[in-house]
């Protein structure tokens, strides 16, 4: 499994820390931060993360805020990201499927900790099928 990264704001800290415990039996998992809830920026760490996804070929982010919603408009402003904002199973396949999605963004108030846990699951095994979309995502 390629490298993973994970990161939140304050919102999104709890279902953070519980998707790593999750998630390090299975796989190398990166904490980006932040350390607590204690109040924070959501776009500083969506930066951080995108960057570090965009710089290692094939890694993977999570992103964690309150709605997901902002994690995601943050995280696509870096060259190369295409994060998905995810909260079905459905939306969940095709974000891979058609989109190579490489960030999952996660809204920590909206889904529970068991669906957040099996979307990332779906994100992370889910493959690209290429072909006609590989034409499209190269046009954005």
């Amino acid at each position: 499994m390629n490298k993973i990264f994970i990161a939140s704001d304050h919102a999104g800290y709890s279902l953070k820390k519980f998707l790593i415990t999750k998630f390090s039996k299975r796989t190398n998992i990166v904490d980006l931060g932040p350390k607590n809830n204690t109040s924070v920026d959501y776009p500083d760490f969506a930066k951080k993360l995108s960057k570090k996804v965009s710089s290692k070929k094939g890694s993977f982010g999570i992103l964690v805020c309150g709605s997901g919603m902002g994690m995601s408009i943050a995280a696509n402003k870096t060259k190369n990201i295409r994060a998905a904002l995810c909260f079905s199973i459905k939306n969940t396949q095709l974000s891979r499927l058609h989109n190579n999605a490489n960030i999952i963004t996660l809204g920590s108030r909206l889904i529970s900790k068991k669906k957040a846990f099996n979307l990332t699951k779906i994100f992370l095994n889910t493959k690209f099928e290429g072909g006609r979309h590989l034409r499209r995502i190269k046009k954005i």
